[in-house]
């Protein structure tokens, strides 16, 4: 995005000749870009690294970056693992504890933010605004999980980030094996442990 140029206006009309050096004409500011966020998700099997979207959707990426800050991330699991699906976790420990949460964030699911192979979205109920802080990771086009409309069956999962260093990794915790836990399905048998999610440097 273009930086606002201003531009100088030197007036002369002197009647008699000035030798006094003009003061030299401000220079235009640089063009800035806002740096675009990122966190490191350290876990068992390695580190991901995923740029965040706060254009897209702003609520979203405030709410994920204060349960980073909080430290809510550390020591909980994948504790839902679908090969060809999706790998989901930020909200219970490796006993299956759930972690208290705070109110839910709103829905921002975007029709032209799609669930596609690598991207990061919120895990929710139901209820289209339920999202707290479980997420999930893409591990293909989930076009279903798209936004359709805005009732609640197709309102879809909000997008908000996209995995941009260590896909091979969450590959890695897709491929472990599962079973079931109690009343969950599809739980890995060894922990799939997020050991941090940190803001990158």
């Amino acid at each position: 995005m273009a930086a606002a140029m201003a531009a100088a206006l030197a007036g002369t009309g002197c009647r008699r000749a000035d030798h006094t050096a003009a003061a030299p004409a401000p220079k235009p500011a640089a063009a800035t870009t806002a740096a675009i966020p990122a966190v490191i998700i350290e876990t068992s099997a390695g580190t991901i690294k995923a740029e965040l979207w706060p254009d897209k959707a702003p609520a979203t990426v405030k709410n994920f970056l204060a349960y980073a800050d909080d430290k809510h991330y550390d020591g909980t699991i994948f504790h839902r693992v679908i090969a060809g699906f999706m790998i989901q976790g930020g909200g219970f420990d490796a006993a299956m504890g759930e972690k208290p949460t705070r109110a839910p964030v709103k829905n921002e699911a975007r029709s032209d933010v799609r669930n596609e192979r690598g991207t990061l979205a919120m895990a929710r109920t139901m209820v289209v605004d339920s999202a707290t802080a479980q997420f999930f990771i893409n591990l293909v086009d989930n076009g279903f999980l798209n936004h359709q409309n805005e009732t609640p069956r197709g309102f879809g999962y909000c997008v908000f980030g996209k995995v941009t260093e260590g896909m091979d990794v969450v590959d890695k915790i897709a491929a472990v094996a599962t079973g079931n836990r109690g009343q969950f399905e599809n739980v890995p048998t060894e922990p799939a442990l997020i050991k941090s999610v940190r803001p990158a440097k």
